[in-house]
């Protein structure tokens, strides 16, 4: 099941059955997740409303980039009242360059909301298309964008559209929860893991999720 732009109940009830299968079928082809699937806490992909807008995930996906948290925080919220209260496409695309970056943005990040931000107003990109596009329809119409990167538009998949297939092998705490629920001696390679995914096709992202929670 994909997600729609608008969410409902009716998704989040689809979605927690579609997750209790998955929950089955992952000891079963690899029996190292049984104890992270028993003990963690439960995977929650569309089991609630996305957090804000696409847009708006996006922005706070750059934002973070390279920084920690509570800076990432400090900057979004400073962005927020630079935009009047609402972080969106019409009211960032009014804020000039020096203004994005008086926020505490680097140059490179404000490029990459120039980018962005304009991308969506002129309609380029399309967040109602979303839904109907696969996941590497969506990769290939954000990664052209300055300072988009691949693990960037992963994590948008994941997180704000619900996505379960996606598996972010260049993520370092995925591939540490990995190695850490197979009593691995040496860190495991993106390319390998990425191998050792396919057996996991079509609920990599919630194998991802116990892998993150390992870690």
């Amino acid at each position: 099941m994909r997600l729609a732009y608008f969410y409902t109940s009716q998704m989040a009830e689809s979605r927690a059955k579609e997750l209790a299968v998955i929950k089955r079928k992952i000891p079963k082809i690899d029996s190292a997740f049984s104890r992270a699937i028993k003990d963690l806490a439960p995977c929650t992909f569309g089991l609630e409303k996305p957090d804000g807008t696409h847009y708006q995930s996006l922005v706070r996906a750059v934002i973070a980039q390279q920084v920690s948290t509570a800076a990432a925080r400090t900057i979004g919220n400073r962005l927020k009242i630079k935009c009047g209260g609402s972080i969106n496409p019409a009211r960032v695309g009014k804020l000039s360059l020096k203004q994005l970056q008086s926020v505490g943005l680097t140059g490179a990040k404000v490029r990459t909301l120039d980018e962005l931000t304009r991308a969506t107003l002129s309609g380029d990109i399309n967040f109602r298309r979303f839904p109907y596009l696969s996941d590497e329809e969506i990769i290939a119409e954000l990664i052209p964008l300055f300072g988009i990167g691949r693990w960037t538009v992963e994590m948008f998949l994941i997180f704000q559209l619900g996505r379960l297939d996606v598996w972010p092998v260049d993520d370092l705490a995925v591939r540490r929860g990995w190695d850490v629920l197979h009593n691995n001696s040496e860190p495991i390679k993106p390319k390998a893991l990425n191998l050792l995914g396919e057996q996991f096709v079509g609920m990599r992202s919630v194998v991802a999720w116990y892998c993150w929670r390992a870690s």
